[in-house]
C-alpha cells in the first residue's frame, strides 16, 4: 500500500479523520472515519484496533498463544472451536473446491521449502517438490458444523492468512461503524481495505511496475460498500541466484507464480474479495476471470508480467479518472505545474530517478502510531525545491516538523491542499515506504544536474524529533547509498538509478 497523509475533511455535516499505525498484522494501517466530533472518531479507532487484536488472537499463524496455533498443536482431536476459527476453515474449505486447490491452507509448505532453498542460494530439488505437492493434496481438517468441532489431521503447516486479514478488515470495520456512530468508515490494511456507510471512497490501485508512493496509480475506483483487496508477488519474495521469485506459490505445484504481476478484486464481502485476489494470481487469467463472473457484484482488473491488462466486465463502471500525477509524494502537496520549457543540456537525465527508501521504527516492536514525516530536496544553497512527501494528523502538530515548517516555500505551498484516496496494493512489509524523485522541481521543471540534498524530518506526537540529511551528486552514474537510522526511522536508503531497474 502507498503511504497516506492524514488529514480531516468535510463531508457534509460529518468530518473525516484518519489514523495511521505500523506494524498491524504484519503491515501498516489506515482507518478513515466520517464522524460528527473528533471523540466519535478516537472512539471508532478504538473499537477497530480492539476488534483486530481480538481476531488476531484467535487466528494469527505467528503468535504461538492464538487460538489458530492452540488447535494447530493437536492432532486426531474434535476440538469445539470459536465461531470465528470454525468460519475462516470453512471458508478455506469451499474456496479451496472452487479454485481447483489453487487457494489452500496448506501452501505454507511450499512457501517455506522456497524460502529454507533461498537462504542456501538453491533451487527446491524435484524430489522436494513432489514432497511439497504430496503434501499439499492432504486433507489437513475435518469440520462438523452441528458440534461447531474441527479436528487437525496432519503435521502440514497451515496458514490462515488468505482469509484472516479480509476477515479481520471487515468486522474491526463494523465494529468502528457501531461503536463511534459513524456516517461511513474505511479499515485498509496493507493494501486491503473495506468501505462502508453513506459516502463513495476513491481507492487507487497501485501501479505494480512501480515501487514509489508518489508514482501516479494504475486506475482509480469510486467504491461504496465494498471490498477491495489486491495480491500480487511485486513487493515480496525470495532472490535464488539473481533470480527473483514471487511469495506466493501454486499449492498444486508447489512453485512460484508470476504470470500475474497484480490482481485486484473488488467485491461486496472481504473474504471473497481477498480468496479472488490471491487465486487470480495462480489460476491462469481465463479460469480467474470465469471464476469471478460466478460470484456476484464481484470485478476484477488483472495485470499480466508482460503488462497487459486483463478486466472482468464490469470493471470500467466503477473507474475513474485518475490523477496522471500524484502531486508530492503522496498525501504531501507541493504547487506543480505539466507545462513548461524544454530541458537545458544540463538538466537532470530523465531516465534517471532517485529512489529514498525509508522503514518507520516501531519503538517496543509492537502496534505503533505512525510519526509524522517530511521528505524535501534542496539545492546546494539549502533552498527547498520540492516536497516529495508529507505524512501528518492534521495541522495543530505540523510546527513539530520544524526543520520542514521552518521553510515558508515548501510550508505554504503544502498547507492547504490535501489527496484523501485509499490506496490498494499487494501487502507491504510493515513502516516501509518508498518515495521517489523524478529531478524535478515544484513548478515540475527538470533540475540540473549536480549536488542537492536529500532531507528527511519524522517528529512523533510528544515524543522525539529526528532529521536526517544527505548531499548527494546526482550526475549519470548510479549509486546506493545507506544512512544511520534513528528512534523513527529504523532505516534510510538512497538509491539513485535508471528508471526500470526497481523489481
Amino acid at each position: 500500500m502507498l503511504g497516506l497523509l492524514a488529514v480531516a475533511r468535510a463531508s457534509g455535516t460529518e468530518t473525516w479523520y484518519d489514523f495511521h499505525h505500523e506494524n498491524v498484522l504484519g503491515t501498516s494501517l489506515e482507518l478513515k472515519f466520517a464522524a460528527a466530533t473528533a471523540a466519535q472518531a478516537d472512539t471508532a479507532e478504538a473499537a477497530a484496533l480492539a476488534e483486530i487484536d481480538r481476531l488476531a488472537k484467535i487466528l494469527s499463524g505467528y503468535d504461538a498463544t492464538s487460538e489458530f496455533r492452540q488447535w494447530f498443536a493437536t492432532k486426531g482431536e474434535a476440538r469445539r472451536v470459536s465461531p470465528e476459527l470454525f468460519e475462516v476453515l470453512s471458508l478455506f474449505d469451499a474456496w479451496r473446491e472452487r479454485t481447483g486447490g489453487a487457494l489452500d491452507a496448506s501452501a505454507e509448505v511450499a512457501s517455506k521449502l522456497w524460502r529454507s532453498a533461498a537462504q542456501d542460494q538453491r533451487m527446491p530439488s524435484s524430489s522436494e517438490l513432489a514432497a511439497a505437492i504430496a503434501t499439499v493434496r492432504q486433507n489437513h481438517w475435518r469440520l462438523d458444523a452441528a458440534a461447531r468441532t474441527a479436528t487437525h489431521l496432519t503435521d502440514a503447516p497451515l496458514m490462515l492468512n488468505s482469509f484472516a486479514k479480509s476477515y479481520i478488515i471487515d468486522r474491526a470495520c463494523a465494529a468502528a461503524l457501531t461503536a463511534g456512530h459513524l456516517e461511513s468508515a474505511v479499515v485498509n490494511i496493507g493494501g486491503d481495505l473495506v468501505v462502508r456507510g453513506a459516502n463513495v471512497d476513491t481507492v487507487w490501485i497501485a501501479d505494480p511496475i512501480a515501487d514509489g508512493e508518489n508514482d501516479a496509480p494504475l486506475t482509480q475506483l469510486a467504491v461504496r460498500d465494498r471490498a477491495v483487496a489486491t495480491s500480487g508477488g511485486y513487493r515480496r519474495g525470495v532472490e535464488i541466484a539473481g533470480q527473483w521469485y514471487s511469495h506466493i506459490v501454486d499449492p498444486r505445484t508447489g512453485r512460484p507464480v508470476d504470470h500475474v504481476r497484480s490482481a485486484t478484486v473488488v467485491a461486496p464481502h472481504a473474504t471473497d474479495a481477498g480468496a479472488l485476489a490471491t487465486a487470480l494470481c495462480v489460476m491462469t487469467p481465463d479460469e480467474g476471470l470465469r471464476l469471478v463472473a460466478t460470484v456476484n457484484s464481484a470485478e476484477c482488473l488483472l495485470v499480466l508480467n508482460d503488462g497487459r491488462q486483463l478486466s472482468s466486465a464490469g470493471w470500467t463502471a466503477i473507474e475513474s479518472t485518475p490523477p496522471s500525477r500524484i502531486p508530492t509524494g503522496v498525501h504531501a502537496a507541493v504547487a506543480q505545474s505539466s507545462g513548461g520549457s524544454s530541458a537545458s543540456p544540463n538538466a537532470w537525465d530523465q531516465a534517471f530517478e532517485l529512489a529514498v527508501n525509508l522503514e518507520i521504527a516501531s519503538p517496543g516492536g509492537g502496534r505503533a502510531k505512525r510519526p509524522y514525516v517530511a521528505v524535501w530536496i534542496e539545492d546546494k544553497d539549502g533552498y527547498p525545491l520540492r516536497t516529495l512527501a508529507l505524512w501528518y494528523n492534521g495541522g495543530r502538530w505540523l510546527p513539530d516538523l520544524r526543520s520542514w515548517y521552518h521553510a515558508d516555500q515548501i510550508r505554504q505551498m503544502a498547507e492547504g491542499r490535501s489527496i484523501t484516496a485509499s490506496v490498494s496494493g499487494a501487502t507491504r512489509s510493515a513502516g516501509k515506504y518508498t518515495i521517489k524523485w523524478d529531478g524535478k522541481d515544484g513548478l515540475g521543471q527538470p533540475v540540473p544536474r549536480g549536488k542537492y540534498t536529500v532531507a528527511i524530518e519524522a517528529a512523533r506526537e510528544h515524543g522525539t524529533h529526528q532529521m536526517v540529511r544527505r548531499e548527494v551528486d546526482f550526475s549519470d552514474t548510479p549509486q546506493h547509498v545507506d544512512l544511520s537510522g534513528n528512534v523513527e526511522l529504523a532505516a534510510v536508503s538512497l538509491d539513485y538509478r535508471r528508471k526500470g531497474e526497481a523489481r
